[in-house]
């Protein structure tokens, strides 16, 4: 399993969202709602306490806590952006 970001996620989360460089922004797992899948990622900012996937791009460090790795069930998890929205794309292990 891997995490990326993309160029745009990047720029989205600097200009739209107010994040620089240098802080720490937790990929989550929450509860949604009914429907084939109850659960959807949410974005936070904070430092790590037990990350199990991390990454680094535009000075900032991505990660999903140990814990919400289950979600992934092994696959790459890629976040990028369109304008001001965040996106998450899941994609089979490369």
């Amino acid at each position: 399993m891997k995490l990326s970001v993309t160029d745009a996620a990047v720029f989205c989360f600097s200009k739209e969202w107010g994040f620089r460089e240098g802080e720490h922004i937790r990929v989550y797992v929450r509860y949604a709602g009914g429907g084939e899948d109850p659960y959807a990622l949410g974005i936070m900012s904070g430092k790590p306490m037990d990350a199990g996937l991390e990454s680094k791009a535009g000075g900032m460090t991505f990660f999903m806590e140990e814990t919400d790795l289950w979600y992934l069930e092994e696959r790459d998890l890629t976040l990028d952006a369109k304008g001001e929205d965040i996106f998450f794309h899941l994609s089979d292990l490369s």
